[in-house]
């Protein structure tokens, strides 16, 4: 696996969430294509900075009814300095450009992901 792609998505997601992802024969590869692809060629190029990564990724997790990524991708914006409030502000853009039920859904499981961590 790419080491700076291992490096970003502990940065990102938190050792804990990295390290309690099963791995085996059958997973292995999937797992290898993401730490490369996503957490080492996308998530640390120059052109946008962590924080509007997680902006953009929560808007298409939300978007797109991804409510498990959705989840740890809230985690995520945490850790990458997004406030609740920004976050609120990200679900409320989803409300107009994807849709209310899909920004409903996605309040639920951040309002799930915030109620854990406060």
């Amino acid at each position: 696996m790419s080491a700076d792609g291992m490096r970003v998505r502990r940065e990102v997601l938190g050792s804990a969430h990295v390290d309690g992802v099963r791995v085996d024969e059958f997973t292995a590869d999937f797992q290898d294509l993401i730490t490369r692809y996503a957490w080492g060629e996308i998530w640390t190029r120059p052109g946008l900075d962590r924080r509007t990564r997680s902006c953009i990724t929560l808007a298409m997790l939300a978007a797109l009814h991804h409510d498990d990524e959705l989840a740890m991708h809230v985690q995520a914006a945490l850790h990458n300095g997004l406030t609740h409030e920004e976050i609120k502000e990200v679900l409320l853009q989803v409300a107009i450009y994807a849709g209310v039920p899909a920004a409903n859904r996605a309040f639920g499981v951040a309002r799930k992901v915030l109620d854990q961590v406060e």
